[in-house]
């Protein structure tokens, strides 16, 4: 079980191999001076009952202080090799579980509490480094410790090694029991943990839904009642664990005890000198850290077993969007655009969303779409950056499967304003820049004009390095939504995506900046989604979607004289604009 969940680490691991061969070595040299240890003083003591002088003495004395502080040297470059080396590959696997995460579909982050992943990204990748560093050094150590002194020990007196090791086929039996117990209960904490995670980053995203309705004493009830509940499956772990390690003990005092019985009455027998007891004493004594310490490493490993377990699982998720095995080869987009049959569902055997929308869009022509809410407009724009692929039919790009289209290309040519904006936690230039690898300060300003909202940012302190704070906070939603317009036009796309961007700005502004951005992108192809009428008068085309199909289509004027859907759309919002104005 162990291996195998641990088993995705060894590739980590082979990067860094001269290393770990480095570190083993010096943990070699380290155990190999210690256990010179005992030896030492055997030949002291008995030095002592055959009367050595003051001067030989002396010479054992410096003799020890020498291995000590050479044994103290290659422990220092040891544990820098090795809990080094651990720190590197936490380093590697954070990043590639980052870089796997960026990789991943909308539709993945839909369904994960962001909760869940930072718990993973964090708490259980420091299980794992703890297997990588004092897990495997403290085994390596147990191992190089355990040969090695029950070796001597042997040497000094077969019988007596014997005895003193009856402990030890008990003992496995209890550490593999006791192994899968504690994984299983780990992996309940850590799932608990994520649970817990996802909560709290919840409910401060909505902290001011919170408040806003007096919720914070069922908010903090809520969370405590989970806390005791993670307190709860730790106290499980914690009575497995807290009785092992007694456990380790008795059995180690119980070795000691048969030593010193049976030990005691090889001296007296003159069967072994006493320099040699006490030498065997000091190598079984050794053991008994070791032995503790095997516990604590196989918690360690239990714990980080677990832990690489969930992380694999993130790892060996496969994006729903991906580059295709036969990509085309293109350098731009003229953005043309083509649905054929396009039909769209969420999830799998679930009522489409989508249903059989076929409409061209010549490429520098603007295209407007309106609907009642939940007729599948956001859907349908989000299939263009293929944030989401069609269940059934086609969608092209210059008359190319846009499946064939490499990502980068594809998403390079396309300015995307989302229905609901989000701004990064960091200076307005930052969140502007965004939409472009590198900007210039001039570019930044432009396209915060052409979206209007450079007039609030001169008004700011610190102009465009006012921080936003988190999801913008700071900001109001409509200049939230300007910075997001600023983000899509600074990079000049062949195609800008509009989902509904003027919703939290009047009519006046709203029309303001429609004119902007047409003069701006003049040779681009646009597509707007927008709830109000009086955006779209101006469109080359209007498409109007109920239960995920194009009921009606045509221009402006075309379309009021049906006197359909779409004159119906318009009569209320007349007669909103008239209320609004009394």
């Amino acid at each position: 079980m162990i291996v195998k969940e641990l088993k995705p680490l060894f590739s980590y691991l082979s990067k860094y191999k001269r290393g770990i061969a480095a570190g083993s070595i010096w943990l070699i040299f380290t155990n190999c001076f210690i256990l010179l240890l005992p030896w030492v003083l055997k030949y002291a003591i008995d030095g002592l009952k055959g009367g050595i002088n003051g001067r030989a003495l002396g010479f054992y004395a410096f003799l020890i202080l020498a291995v000590t502080l050479v044994a103290g040297v290659f422990r220092f470059l040891m544990r820098r090799g090795l809990i080094g080396i651990s720190r590197k590959i936490e380093y590697d696997l954070r990043n590639d579980f980052y870089r796997h995460l960026q990789l991943l579909s909308p539709s993945y982050f839909n369904r994960t509490p962001t909760g869940d992943l930072m718990s993973r990204a964090t708490n259980d990748l420091d299980a794992v480094r703890m297997v990588l560093g004092p897990g495997l050094l403290n085994l390596f150590n147990t191992i190089i410790i355990f040969i090695t002194a029950v070796s001597l020990m042997i040497y000094i007196d077969l019988r007596l090694s014997l005895y003193s090791l009856i402990p030890l086929p008990f003992l496995s039996l209890i550490i593999n029991r006791m192994g899968k117990e504690l994984h299983m209960r780990f992996e309940r904490v850590q799932a608990h943990y994520s649970r817990l995670s996802a909560q709290v980053q919840e409910n401060f995203a909505g902290i001011r839904v919170v408040k806003a309705y007096g919720q914070e004493s069922d908010q903090i009830e809520r969370f405590r009642r989970s806390n005791l509940e993670f307190v709860s499956k730790n106290m499980s772990l914690v009575k497995i664990w807290g009785f092992f390690l007694p456990l380790m003990l008795l059995f180690s005092g119980m070795g000691m005890l048969v030593v010193l019985w049976l030990g005691g009455k090889a001296v007296i027998a003159n069967r072994i000198t006493l320099g040699e007891f006490v030498a065997f004493n000091g190598y079984l004594i050794m053991l008994v850290w070791p032995m503790t310490a095997l516990g604590w490493v196989l918690n360690l490993f239990q714990r980080g077993a677990t832990s690489m377990g969930r992380i694999s699982q993130i790892l060996q998720q496969k994006p729903d969007i991906s580059d295709s095995s036969h990509p085309i080869s293109v350098a731009s987009l003229r953005g043309e655009i083509e649905l054929k049959n396009v039909i769209f569902s969420y999830e799998e055997n679930s009522e489409p969303v989508l249903k059989g929308i076929s409409l061209k869009i010549p490429p520098g022509s603007t295209l407007a779409i309106v609907g009642p809410t939940g007729s599948g407009k956001s859907t349908l724009v989000n299939l263009i950056p293929r944030l989401y692929d069609p269940t059934g039919g086609s969608l092209l790009i210059d008359g190319m499967d846009i499946r064939r289209i490499p990502l980068k290309v594809l998403r390079k040519h396309i300015g995307y304003v989302p229905q609901e904006g989000f701004l990064f936690s960091d200076t307005i230039k930052e969140n502007i820049a965004v939409g472009k690898s590198s900007t210039q300060e001039e570019e930044v300003i432009a396209a915060a004009s052409a979206s209007h909202i450079l007039d609030d940012i001169k008004h700011f302190p610190r102009k465009f390095l006012t921080q936003t704070g988190e999801r913008g906070m700071t900001l109001s939603g409509g200049q939230k939504q300007r910075i997001g317009l600023a983000r899509a036009l600074i990079a000049n796309p062949r195609i800008l995506i509009l989902d509904d961007p003027f919703s939290q700005v009047d009519t006046n502004t709203e029309e303001t900046i429609w004119k902007s951005i047409r003069e701006r992108t003049v040779g681009s192809t646009k597509i707007l989604v927008t709830h109000r009428i009086s955006s779209v008068r101006d469109a080359d085309r209007i498409i109007v979607l109920s239960e995920g199909k194009i009921v009606e289509e045509g221009t402006h004027e075309e379309l009021l004289a049906r006197k359909g859907t779409y004159t119906e759309l318009y009569r209320k919002q007349l007669i909103r604009q008239e209320l609004e104005e009394l």
